[in-house]
C-alpha cells in the first residue's frame, strides 16, 4: 500500500509539472515519517524514495541508528538550540540568527558544513514558527556570514485547508521571494531549494515552483499522536 501511495504521489507531481512545463526531476519528494514506526520506512524503501522527514530529534536519531545509512534525513520541525548537536549532517530549518549561530558552533567542531533552509511564515499564522517575508533578506545576510553554514533556500508551511487553491497565493509569494533573494547575489547563499506543499496542497505548490514537497498522510496514512 505504501509503495502504491508513493507511486500515486509521484504521478501527481509529474502531472503538476507537465501542467506548467516543468521537469518532474526538479522536485524532491520527502516522505514525512514522523510519529510512524521505522518499519513503514522499510516498507517504503523499495519505491526508491530516500528522503524522509522527522519533526522530533529523538525520533530521527532512533530511526537513523536502525535504518540504512544512505537515507537522507530532513529535520522538518522546529529545532531547539540545545538539540543541534544531534543533527550534524542533517538538513535543518532555521528561523533565527541565534539558532544559526548554535548550528555554526556545533558544525565547526566536526569541521563540516551545515545545509539549512530559512523558514518563512508566509501566511503569518501565530501558531507557526518562521520569520516574515519582510525579515527574510536581513536574516539571510547575517547567517551568510557564518563560515560553516550554507543557506540552500526557503521553506514554508501554508495554512491547513480543504481547498488547496486558497494556498496558491502563499506559494506564489514564496517563489517571488526566492527569486528576489537569488537576484541579490549574496555570497554563501543559494536559492536552489523551495520547500513548500504538503499532502493537501503539494500539487498547487509544484505548479508555483516548489522544488521539495513534504507528504506524510498521503503516503503513510493518518498519524498517531498518542505515541
Amino acid at each position: 500500500m505504501i509503495v502504491e501511495n508513493i507511486k500515486q504521489v509521484e504521478e501527481n507531481i509529474k502531472q503538476a509539472c507537465e501542467k506548467v512545463g516543468r521537469n518532474p526531476e526538479e522536485v524532491t519528494l520527502i516522505a514525512v515519517s514522523k510519529t510512524k514506526p521505522y518499519t513503514v520506512i522499510e516498507e517504503a524503501l523499495p519505491s526508491g524514495i530516500l528522503d524522509y522527514g522527522e519533526n522530533k530529534v529523538q525520533e530521527l536519531c532512533d530511526k537513523f541508528d536502525i535504518l540504512p545509512k544512505n537515507i537522507r534525513w530532513h529535520m522538518i520541525g522546529h529545532l531547539q538550540r540545545n538539540k543541534v548537536k544531534y543533527l550534524v549532517g542533517k538538513v535543518q530549518l532555521v528561523d533565527s540568527l541565534r539558532l544559526a549561530e548554535q548550528i555554526e558552533k556545533e558544525i565547526a567542531k566536526a569541521d563540516e558544513i551545515a545545509n539549512v533552509l530559512i523558514e518563512v511564515n508566509m501566511a503569518q499564522e501565530e501558531s507557526k514558527f518562521g520569520i516574515t517575508s519582510q525579515e527574510t533578506e536581513e536574516l539571510i545576510r547575517e547567517i551568510a556570514k557564518l563560515p560553516h553554514v550554507r543557506i540552500q533556500g526557503l521553506m514554508t508551511i501554508a495554512p491547513f485547508t480543504d481547498n488547496p487553491e486558497t494556498n496558491r497565493v502563499y506559494f506564489k509569494n514564496m517563489k517571488k521571494l526566492s527569486v528576489d533573494i537569488n537576484n541579490k547575489n549574496i555570497d554563501n547563499v543559494s536559492m536552489n531549494v523551495l520547500s513548500m506543499g504538503m499532502t493537501g496542497d503539494y500539487q498547487v505548490a509544484v505548479e508555483e515552483g516548489a522544488t521539495m514537497v513534504r507528504v506524510g498522510t498521503g503516503i503513510f496514512g493518518e498519524r498517531n499522536y498518542n505515541i
